[in-house]
C-alpha cells in the first residue's frame, strides 16, 4: 500500500499572494463583518433605535451576501479574482461612507445593504476562489496561510473600533475605515496577478489534465458538503451571539464567562496552525473529519464534567472553526478540483451564509428557554450530525 502524495508546495509567488490576501483580508473582515459588535451599542443610544432593527440591518447584510455569492463566483471564474476583489473594495468602502453620512436609522440600514453586497465580492469565498483560479490544487497552502492572517481581524478590529469610536464618533469611525479600504487594500488587491500562470501545479494545466468526473458523484458529495458547512454555519451563527451567555448559565460569573468567550480567537487561529503544520500531508477530507470531531467531543465533555470544561469546551470549538475554515477553502478544491471552483464556491457560500444570518435569531428562543447544558449538547448533536455528512464523503472516482 503506497502512501497518498503530498501536497503541492506553494511557491514564492503563491506565498506572495497568500501574504497580500491575508492583509486585505483581516482589514476587510474587521471593517464589515466584525463591526457591529462594538459600533452596534453605540448606534443604539444615539438613534434611540429598537436592537432587533440596528442588529437586523446586519442580518440583511448577510442574507444578501449570501444570495449574491453564487453569481460573484461565476463572475470570478469568467474574469479572475482581481477585478472583482477590487470591486469589493470599493463597495464596501461606500456601505462604510453611508454609515458615516446617511442620517438616522435608515441611513444605518442602507449603509449595510450596501455593505453586503461588498462582503459578497470580498471576503473568504471569493479570496478562496481566487487563489483556486491562479493555483489549482497547491492553493490549498496559500489558502491556509490566508486564514492564518485573517483570523487576527476580530483581535485587530475590536480594538481599533473601541478606540476610534469615543475619539471620532461612530460615524467618524466608519468613514475612517472607508479611507483605510481605499488606502491600503485596494493597492494590495491591485498587486494580485490578473491570471493563472499555466504550471504544472496551477489552475489551467490542472483543468486540462483532470478528467471530468461523474455527475451522480458530483451531485451526491456536493450535497453531502453543503449540508456539513451549513450545518456547521447553523451552530456558529449560534454561538457567535449567545455564547457568553449559555457560558454564563453554566453557574459562571459574567467574568469568567467572557474570559472562557474569549479563548475562541486564539484557539481558532491553534486549529489552523494545527493544519499548517501537522495537516500539512493530511488529505483535506482527513482533516475536515478531525475538525468536525472536535465539537462534539467538547460538547460531550461539557455535558459530562458541567461549567468545569467551559473552558476546554471552548479550545476544542475554537479549534474545530478554525481547522473547518481552511477545510471551506480546501476540501471542495480538493474534491471537486480547479475546473468550475469559483462557481462551486459561491454555490456553497449560498446556504452557509443564509444559515449565519438566520441563526443568532431563530435560536434566541431555545437559548432563553433551555438550559445552557441542553443548548450545549443540542450543539454536540447539531456538530455530530454535520460529521455524519463527511463519513460517505470519498476521493473522486
Amino acid at each position: 500500500m503506497t502512501a497518498p502524495p503530498a501536497p503541492p508546495i506553494a511557491s514564492p509567488d503563491a506565498r506572495r499572494v497568500a501574504l497580500l490576501l491575508g492583509v486585505a483580508q483581516t482589514i476587510a473582515w474587521a471593517v464589515s463583518y466584525y463591526l457591529p459588535a462594538v459600533v452596534a451599542p453605540v448606534v443604539i443610544q444615539e438613534l434611540g433605535a429598537d436592537p432587533a432593527l440596528v442588529y437586523g440591518a446586519f442580518s440583511v447584510a448577510l442574507l444578501l451576501s449570501g444570495l449574491c455569492a453564487p453569481r460573484v463566483g461565476r463572475a470570478i471564474d469568467r474574469r479572475g479574482g482581481r477585478p472583482v476583489l477590487t470591486l469589493s473594495v470599493l463597495v464596501l468602502a461606500a456601505g462604510l461612507a453611508l454609515l458615516g453620512l446617511l442620517p438616522g436609522l435608515w441611513g444605518w440600514v442602507v449603509g449595510w445593504v450596501v455593505l453586503g453586497f461588498g462582503m459578497a465580492l470580498g471576503l473568504y469565498e471569493a479570496a478562496f476562489a481566487t487563489l483556486g483560479v491562479l493555483y489549482g490544487r497547491a492553493a490549498r497552502r496559500p489558502i491556509t496561510l490566508v486564514t492564518l492572517l485573517a483570523g487576527f481581524a476580530s483581535t485587530v478590529g475590536w480594538p481599533a473600533s473601541a478606540a476610534l469610536v469615543p475619539l471620532l464618533g461612530w460615524r467618524g469611525t466608519c468613514l475612517a475605515y472607508a479611507a483605510v479600504l481605499l488606502l491600503v487594500v485596494l493597492p494590495l488587491y491591485r498587486l494580485l496577478p490578473a491570471a493563472a500562470a499555466p504550471t504544472a501545479t496551477g489552475g489551467a494545466a490542472a483543468e486540462a489534465i483532470d478528467p471530468p468526473l461523474p455527475a451522480a458523484w458530483v451531485r451526491r458529495s456536493f450535497l453531502l458538503l453543503a449540508a456539513f458547512f451549513t450545518i456547521r454555519s447553523v451552530i456558529s451563527g449560534m454561538l457567535s451571539v449567545h455564547l457568553i451567555a449559555v457560558l454564563g448559565g453554566l453557574g459562571l460569573s459574567v467574568a469568567a464567562a467572557v474570559a472562557a468567550a474569549s479563548l475562541m480567537g486564539p484557539s481558532q487561529v491553534g486549529g489552523r496552525l494545527l493544519e499548517f503544520t501537522l495537516g500539512r500531508a493530511a488529505h483535506p477530507l482527513t482533516a475536515a473529519r478531525l475538525g468536525a470531531a472536535l465539537l462534539p467531543a467538547g460538547a460531550l465533555l461539557l455535558v459530562l464534567a458541567g461549567p468545569a470544561a467551559a473552558v476546554p469546551f471552548v479550545l476544542l470549538y475554537g479549534a474545530s472553526n478554525g481547522i473547518l475554515t481552511i477545510s471551506r477553502g480546501a476540501l471542495p478544491l480538493a474534491l471537486f478540483g480547479p475546473k468550475g471552483y469559483p462557481v462551486l464556491m459561491g454555490r456553497l457560500a449560498l446556504p452557509i451564509l443564509l444559515a449565519q444570518a438566520g441563526a443568532p435569531t431563530l435560536s434566541a428562543p431555545l437559548v432563553a428557554s433551555l438550559p445552557a447544558v441542553a443548548v450545549l449538547g443540542l450543539a454536540g448533536l447539531l456538530a455530530l450530525a454535520a460529521m455524519a455528512c463527511l463519513l460517505p464523503l470519498r476521493r473522486a472516482p
